[in-house]
């Protein structure tokens, strides 16, 4: 009869095994968090199924969403950005690069709420942080884009 001995282990420094297997999890519910919110506010500009708050916006608010709206395009192509990104976050699918143009827009989102409306200041952080959490997760896919001097491809 053979004895099987186990490597040693510190057990201050281990991480349980359910603290591990909830910790893979968070980069697929980040994604799926954030994917939905881009998805139905995108829809939300087009459809508008979502009932607008009861409370007045802000004077800048409006005049904002006035100028965005009478472009005839710039409302339309954040929306559908975002419809867009939403859906390829859904999917896991492209999601560096969903992450990638949806950072101008969630900057933009946190801009309009700390400046015009303070009221969403809440759900824009967390569209932030999970944004920033995700592409930390993927942070490798983005490692060639921030060499100083980035190789030719032949």
């Amino acid at each position: 009869m053979t004895t099987q001995t186990l490597p040693e282990t510190d057990l201050a420094t281990s991480t349980p095994p359910a603290t591990r297997s909830i910790a893979r999890h968070l980069p697929t519910v980040a994604r799926v968090l954030l994917g939905l919110a881009f998805f139905v506010f995108g829809l939300n500009g087009f459809l508008n199924f979502i009932p607008p708050p009861p409370e007045p916006m802000p004077e800048g608010a409006v005049k904002l969403g006035t100028a965005f709206m009478e472009s005839g395009y710039l409302f339309q192509l954040i929306k559908g950005t975002e419809v867009a990104a939403g859906l390829a976050l859904l999917c896991n699918r492209f999601v560096p690069l969903a992450l990638v143009v949806l950072a101008p827009v969630v900057l933009n989102i946190v801009a309009f709420h700390v400046w015009l409306v303070p009221s969403g200041l809440g759900l824009s952080l967390v569209l932030a942080a999970l944004t920033l959490y995700l592409a930390w997760a993927h942070r490798q896919a983005y490692a060639p884009l921030l060499r100083a001097r980035a190789p030719l491809a032949r």
